[in-house]
């Protein structure tokens, strides 16, 4: 394993932020670390990172305790903290280069053009940090994390001010980058977590309350069944709810398009087609909705 934490806990004051959290990360795989605000997301990775101690538990990287071995973390970790800290007065390579001293790399100049292709940053790799729209410092801060080669990755709100282009190029690259390292990144856009990671863990105030692969999340936490569908004519909804199953229908834009819900395990649409043979009624469009990972968030973190 990667990544390994048992009961961790992280007290401030009289705050909980963490309470026991445990879990693991293989090699290879890209998880999306998610909560709403204030749920621990950050002060976890900043354990993980050897930013601060852990009241209780324990945690490794790659096999390093990350308060015995802190600097062996360190070394094998590369980290995007969520304010992204940078050298506003330094050059994009002379920053670049910095970094590399103080991880004591050689060939510099070949790992620095490398980055700076890898990340996109050819057009402003002359100018000064502070100069370059908040996009391209985001782009600096992931070389930086990237630049010594890092068997782990992990990302707090990696792709914060990026427009939707270099969004989709960031995207490519932490598949790239996952397909050989661990990555651990937090974000509040499910559409970048459906995209990226294999695996999402769910925490709020402080508890692990989900932690599964992406796909399952994707089929939601239930058995909840919506469907969505259209008939040539006019219906009612309580011809609706006279159907097997159905718990709720509500007009879909009018009374000839419906949203129908039910909890059953069976696929229901069958049910909605008999029930239009049988009133005269043509099916114009019948769709199963998946539920949204952001539906399943909503339902966790309320």
């Amino acid at each position: 394993m990667s990544i390994i934490v048992q009961e961790v806990t992280k007290l401030y004051g009289k705050q909980k932020a963490l309470d026991t959290v445990s879990f693991s990360i293989k090699t290879g795989e890209v998880v999306g670390f998610l909560g709403p605000n204030g749920a621990g997301k950050s002060t976890m990775m900043k354990i993980l990172t050897g930013f601060i101690p852990q009241t209780s538990g324990k945690a490794s990287v790659f096999g390093f305790d990350v308060e015995e071995q802190s600097l062996d973390v360190r070394r094998n970790v590369g980290y995007l903290p969520e304010h992204n800290p940078l050298y506003h007065d330094m050059y994009v390579k002379e920053y670049l280069e910095f970094i590399c001293g103080l991880h004591h790399l050689d060939k510099i100049q070949a790992r620095i053009a490398s980055m700076i292709e890898r990340t996109g940053l050819q057009v402003e790799q002359k100018k000064k940090i502070g100069a370059l729209s908040k996009g391209y410092r985001q782009r600096v801060g992931l070389a930086q994390a990237l630049i010594h080669d890092p068997k782990v990755l992990i990302l707090d709100e990696p792709t914060t001010g990026l427009d939707p282009n270099q969004l989709a190029e960031i995207r490519n690259l932490i598949i790239e980058v996952g397909r050989e390292k661990t990555v651990m990144l937090s974000t509040h856009i499910m559409q970048e977590v459906e995209a990226v990671c294999s695996r999402v863990i769910i925490v709020n105030k402080g508890l692990i309350v989900a932690d599964d692969i992406t796909a399952n999340m994707q089929r939601g936490s239930s058995t909840q069944q919506i469907v969505s569908v259209e008939f040539d004519k006019e219906t009612t909804q309580l011809s609706l709810l006279g159907i097997a199953g159905i718990q709720s229908a509500h007009e879909n834009g009018s009374s000839r398009a419906w949203k129908l819900h039910t909890t059953l395990e069976k696929d229901i649409r069958p049910d909605i087609f008999q029930f239009a043979v049988q009133n005269g009624l043509a099916v114009l469009v019948m769709q199963k909705e998946e539920q949204k990972l952001e539906d399943v968030f909503k339902q966790l973190t309320k």
